[in-house]
């Protein structure tokens, strides 16, 4: 199970923006926990969101349980794996 769930949502405004949200609940551990795991998320999505990411849609990562252990190249392959099925 991946470390996180990707929604992607299209605007329709126009606009060729890609945005990205994140978000982490206070189930997967404490403020230090929740924003290293949300420091994660950043550098995959500045790594992976301007070459995969669609034009135009808000991209939102909720983190996961499992996810603040995972080893951070498993986290991208399963981000690049992510965009590409949300690109179909």
């Amino acid at each position: 199970m991946p470390g996180f769930v990707l929604q992607v949502r299209p605007r329709a405004d126009g606009d060729a923006a890609i945005r990205v949200g994140y978000t982490v609940t206070k189930k997967i551990g404490n403020a230090v926990v929740r924003n290293r795991m949300k420091r994660r998320f950043r550098e995959l999505a500045r790594a992976h969101l301007p070459l995969a990411g669609i034009p135009g849609a808000d991209h939102v990562l909720i983190g996961r349980a499992g996810g603040i252990e995972r080893d951070f190249s498993a986290l991208s392959d399963e981000f690049a794996r992510a965009l590409r099925k949300a690109a179909r």
